[in-house]
């Protein structure tokens, strides 16, 4: 471990591309979501389950993956869930039946969290005391990443040869990874297993973790992040002035990746975490009133985004700051995955009925409640472990 010492980068860098094999999962459906109807014409409404099933997978099984990466051993978690991911690929590939590819996106839910929950607890033990705030930024950035580049590489490819070569690519993608971290890791010093807990006591051992003001405070402002921030790109758009659409769109992504990677990091050099995330909720709510004045301003969305990267890199700042332990840690980011996937699936239909309901004011008025819940359940968690004495 290098608690102390120098970052092992090339490692650091080589579980990063995991996180962005794994979000691939979720982007190489979305990105080819209209063309999906051409490989199974007669799935209908069904279709849909294609993306939700990856997350329902979090929802139901987040904290669950944190307590058994814990007891099953971070490397072979990560390697192995590459493999699935590879396999389940393959299959995709194959173009099988309908309810048989369900089944594979079901899993790839498991492969999925296996990776989301082992690899940011081995990156902040691969890094500096210094630079763990930095990681855990790049860490924060596999979505969006991932998301570019099958915009940039795999439209390109689903154009050219259909969209079974997108998925071949990521099969033999997601082996690369598994075959290279196998590999780079075998090493690697790691945490200690921790007991595997009895399925009978699952559904008890959950209490105490949501209870604990330290594990579950990334995940409850994450939570509030999630529900905005896809939500915000799917129905923004209309809002925005058709000459410019294209680029506000592309810009707000990286507009987040950028200010995590750049404000945010100075800013987790001298202060913690939580107050870095604090401050993106209170900017957030600021922009969101700039946007509620001038609806679809270009800057006023882009600022919005900025705003909404301090949120992103230092809720996964959090997780190591808040939390001492490899097991801790490992059910912190469960928790995460958890509420993460939780406001991924609700975000959209609350904002979608938000304006129905009421318009352009009633979206806006909805943000600026989720971004100030966002910060007081933060200033609610921090007095929450003072007062225990944390």
């Amino acid at each position: 471990m290098t608690e102390q010492g120098k970052t092992r980068w090339p490692l650091v860098f080589a579980i990063w591309a995991a996180g962005l094999g794994v979000a691939a999962q979720y982007g190489k459906i979305s990105i080819v979501f209209d063309r999906l109807a051409q490989l199974y014409p007669d799935a209908g409404a069904s279709i849909s389950f294609t993306v939700s099933l990856v997350g329902l997978m979090g929802i139901v099984f987040g904290l669950v993956a944190g307590m058994f990466v814990a007891s099953f051993g971070f490397r072979r978690t990560i390697v192995c869930s590459l493999w699935v991911g590879a396999a389940m690929s393959a299959l995709q590939a194959m173009h099988l039946p309908f309810a048989i590819f369900l089944a594979t996106r079901v899993i790839e839910g498991l492969s999925h969290l296996g990776v989301v929950v082992a690899a940011p607890v081995l990156m902040a033990q691969l890094s500096s005391n210094r630079d763990r705030g930095l990681v855990m930024t790049l860490w924060s950035t596999f979505f969006g990443v991932a998301f570019s580049l099958l915009a940039w590489l795999g439209l390109p490819l689903v154009a050219a040869q259909g969209v079974l070569a997108l998925f071949w690519l990521h099969a033999g993608v997601m082996a690369g990874l598994a075959l290279l971290l196998g590999f780079a890791l075998r090493d690697v010093p790691v945490p200690a297993r921790e007991a595997r807990p009895a399925f009978k006591s699952l559904p008890a051992l959950h209490l105490p973790v949501y209870r604990s003001a330290w594990k579950v405070a990334p995940a409850a402002g994450w939570l509030f992040y999630t529900c905005c921030f896809v939500a915000i790109l799917t129905v923004i758009p209309p809002y925005i002035a058709v000459e410019s659409r294209g680029f506000v769109l592309g810009a707000m992504p990286l507009a987040s990746i950028a200010v995590s990677m750049t404000v945010g990091v100075q800013l987790l050099r001298r202060v913690s975490a939580v107050t870095v995330v604090q401050m993106g909720f209170l900017f957030c709510a600021a922009s969101v009133l700039w946007l509620w004045a001038m609806p679809g301003y270009p800057l006023a969305c882009i600022t919005l985004a900025g705003a909404m990267g301090l949120v992103q890199g230092a809720s996964f700042a959090a997780i190591p700051q808040l939390n001492e332990s490899a097991a801790a840690r490992a059910e912190s980011s469960g928790v995460l995955a958890q509420s993460g996937n939780l406001g991924n699936t609700i975000g959209t239909p609350l904002m979608v009925a938000a304006l129905g309901v009421s318009g352009f004011g009633g979206l806006m008025a909805t943000l600026l409640v989720l971004f100030l819940g966002g910060f007081g359940v933060h200033v609610f968690l921090a007095a929450q472990r003072r007062r225990v004495g944390g």
